[in-house]
């Protein structure tokens, strides 16, 4: 089982405009911070899902956002992200569900990771074709 916790692709999530208080005067912005890190992480993925997408449904905040993901397997989950990190809140689109009490996750990768076998399988082919063109560019 390959671990997914650190990805050597991976971009730094703190944009420095949480600590900026500058930003907090500009009406909207405080509002904007989880759908920016929500929008920057369904763009780090899509690739290896079938559909994934920020919710216009279910509220943005300052301090959480909803993505909808469709597994390359077809199952529809609704994820939660705020500082904690993302996990499940409701199996389809744009759905909440208090009941449930899924774990987090630290990134998007080990989450997908635990969802979905043919992410892993998309994602590990990923990075073996980057590490292979890297080795070819370093040859040469």
């Amino acid at each position: 089982r390959m671990e997914t916790d650190c990805n050597p692709m991976e971009l730094p999530g703190n944009t420095g405009f949480e600590e900026d208080s500058d930003y907090r005067d500009f009406e909207g912005t405080d509002v904007k911070d989880m759908r920016l890190e929500a929008e920057a992480v369904v763009n780090d993925v899509l690739f290896a899902v079938s559909n994934m997408f920020v919710s216009k449904t279910l509220p943005c905040a300052e301090d959480v956002a909803y993505i909808n993901v469709e597994t390359r397997e077809r199952n529809r989950y609704c994820l939660e992200l705020t500082e904690a990190g993302l996990r499940v809140v409701a199996y389809d689109f744009d759905q909440t569900d208090d009941r449930l009490q899924t774990p987090y996750h630290e990134t998007v990768y080990s989450l997908l990771d635990s969802l979905s076998p043919a992410y892993r399988e998309v994602f590990g082919n990923a990075i073996l074709q980057r590490l292979e063109a890297l080795k070819k560019e370093s040859q040469s």
